[in-house]
């Protein structure tokens, strides 16, 4: 727990687990605050309760060790989460920054690489990701077949070899989802107004709920190695709307199935 005994003075043990718990809180966001809740509510034992929400075990541990610190009832708990799932839904929109490559103790960030793979854990019904350039990163494939094993509805727009010209070569963007049963989506190379059109979106959305803009390709040195920048947005317009813009893309022809 933070600060001193003097900053405790007056505080009761549900302000004080507040204080504890409200980084992990703001993380998790409203709908898995909800979830949580029901969780504590339903009186399981703690220890069963961390893997309850995927994406967000640390998190959850941490809300899990803050409420025995000062040992609240598990409905006290739960009252808590309710409440902040309801302030943030009115607050409507968090945003964080994302990067890719060396990190600075002085600065923490959040990771590409950890980000991308949470949010894919977190969809439950589609997922949309846009990437110009696609290589076979393991963790990533591994995300997807899981998320496809949900039933979730995988949609994945890439640039290909043709489009590309001499950019992109060997067997890209096909070795990156080979045997993956999801959607492969382009933009036909008749469709671009000119040869020197690119289709170079980077973004991932998940349940048009959260979406993540960034820098970073869908491969190894995009999301781990090279020096990358994006944004995660959860709640608002903006997740929505990105979703729309492919359904109107692919509605209107623009893009096609692989």
């Amino acid at each position: 727990m933070n600060g001193s005994a003097d900053d405790d003075f007056g505080l009761t043990p549900l302000d004080r687990f507040e204080r504890g718990a409200r980084e992990a809180a703001v993380r998790v966001g409203p709908q898995g605050l909800r979830v949580l809740a029901d969780l504590f509510d339903s009186q399981r034992p703690l220890s069963g309760i961390r893997a309850s929400l995927p994406g967000f075990e640390d998190e959850t541990a941490a809300l899990i060790a803050a409420s025995r610190q000062e040992d609240l009832p598990a409905q006290a708990v739960a009252a808590y989460l309710r409440g902040v799932a309801a302030a943030q839904e009115q607050a409507a929109v968090q945003v964080e920054s994302v990067w890719s490559g060396p990190t600075s103790h002085a600065v923490p960030v959040r990771a590409t690489a950890q980000v991308l793979s949470q949010l894919v854990a977190r969809a439950r019904h589609e997922l949309l990701l846009m990437t110009y350039s696609a290589r076979p990163y393991q963790p990533l494939r591994d995300a997807l077949d899981e998320a496809l094993a949900r039933g979730v509805v995988v949609r994945v727009v890439v640039e290909t070899l043709q489009g590309a010209g001499s950019a992109l070569s060997g067997e890209e963007p096909a070795a990156a989802f080979h045997g993956l049963r999801l959607e492969l989506w382009h933009w036909p190379v008749a469709q671009r107004a000119d040869d020197k059109g690119r289709m170079h979106a980077k973004i991932a959305v998940a349940d048009r709920r959260e979406l993540l803009v960034s820098s970073a390709n869908l491969t190894q040195s995009g999301v781990n190695s090279n020096i990358e920048a994006g944004l995660l947005v959860r709640g608002g317009t903006a997740p929505e709307r990105a979703a729309e813009h492919f359904d109107a893309l692919r509605s209107t022809g623009l893009l096609e199935r692989l």
